[in-house]
Parts: structure tokens; sequence; C-alpha cells
């Protein structure tokens, strides 16, 4: 598929042609699914914890005499139903990480750039630097091009200028081509890529 590269200031500068087989699959939103939960699982810290019985201090001695008074046989004090035992079946330290094939991961990464080729999402600029690191400069090139709501994909090394001043706009993302991922391209409207990033792009999968 053909698409128009337009620079920051909105100009033409030319077209680009972009594989079919990773900007026009149709959309698995499964396969999709399955990355984005992959993620969310994989960055959850999984720290909470609460005390169970054997984290409790507190005396194993047996509370009272088992027979003669009327109540319930007990034992150790530490145990849930009694206030300041330890909680049962509470939540502990451990990892949410779940396994996803990298096929499954290189996939659904193809199939979330379809997606967004697909509905018109998608956009090509020459590249992505600025000379002096404004951000009231860089507001007045989006708002040219549309861009309220974006992730913006650059080559190995992002421009220093260019990623100081995006650094301060709200929504608006800015990562180099390592760092493109299945998430961060469905959570904005629009996906930004520069001509580095699309030919990284075809080499990686090619």
């Amino acid at each position: 598929m053909e698409l128009k590269v337009t620079t920051l200031e909105g100009k033409d500068a030319g077209s680009v042609q972009l594989s079919d087989e990773i900007f026009g699959l149709e959309p698995r939103k499964d396969i999709i699914q399955r990355c984005v939960q992959w993620q969310l699982n994989k960055r959850q810290a999984g720290t909470h914890k609460a005390q169970g019985r054997a984290d409790v201090w507190r005396t194993g001695k047996k509370m009272y005499k088992q027979k003669g008074t009327g109540g319930a046989r007990h034992g150790s004090a530490r145990v849930p139903q009694f206030r300041g035992g330890g909680r049962a079946f509470g939540p502990v330290v451990r990892s949410h990480a779940t396994d996803l094939p990298k096929k499954v991961r290189a996939l659904a990464l193809k199939h979330a750039l379809s997606a967004k080729a697909k509905d018109g999402g998608l956009i090509v600029i020459d590249n992505a630097q600025l000379e002096a690191a404004k951000t009231k400069a860089l507001l007045g090139h989006f708002s040219g091009l549309g861009l309220t709501n974006a992730l913006i994909i650059d080559g190995a090394e992002l421009h220093n200028g260019f990623a100081t001043a995006a650094r301060n706009i709200p929504n608006i993302d800015v990562l180099p081509i390592q760092g493109i991922n299945v998430y961060d391209i469905l959570r904005r409207h629009k996906l930004v890529l520069t001509k580095a990033a699309v030919d990284a792009l075809e080499a990686r999968f090619k």
C-alpha cells in the first residue's frame, strides 16, 4: 500500500510504499487482545502482601482449656477468626507475568499496525527533528497535522530537541523504534511513523 509522506510543517514530502505483510493484514482482535493482556500482566508489580497466620507474632499457647468452659474449642490466637490474627488466603508477593510466544507477539504487532492503517490512524512523516527544543513550536506543528492524541515512533535514536519539546505535551508519546508495542499503539488515536521507523520495521519483519 502507498501512503503520502508529510513534513512536520504539513508540506508534501512524496510517498512511501508500505509492505502489505505488515500494514495490510486484516486485524484480528483476539491476537491483539492476547498481546495487550500479556503486556499488562507483565508490568504488574505484584508487591501486594497481607500477613498470614505464620507472619503474626503472637503466643502459640492454648487460649483456655479444652473442656468445661461452655465455649468453642480454640488453640492459637493467631488464627484468622480473631482480631489481630493472620488473614486467610491473603495476597502474597508474586509475579503476574504470563507467557506469550515471540511469533504471536510479532504477529500482534503487525495486526496492530494494520489496524491503524485500516482506520486511517497512520501518518508517515519524513523526520521527527526540531532545531529548538520549544514546546510551543512543536504544538503549532501538531495542530497543523491535527495531532492531539498520538504515538510518535522514530528511528533507533530520538532527536534530542524533538523529544524534549514533546515531553510536556499531554497525550503525546515519543518512542524509538525499539520501544514500539501493541498497547501504546492502541491507546493513542494516531500513530505517527518517521521514514526511518518504516524502514526499521520492514527490516525487522523481513
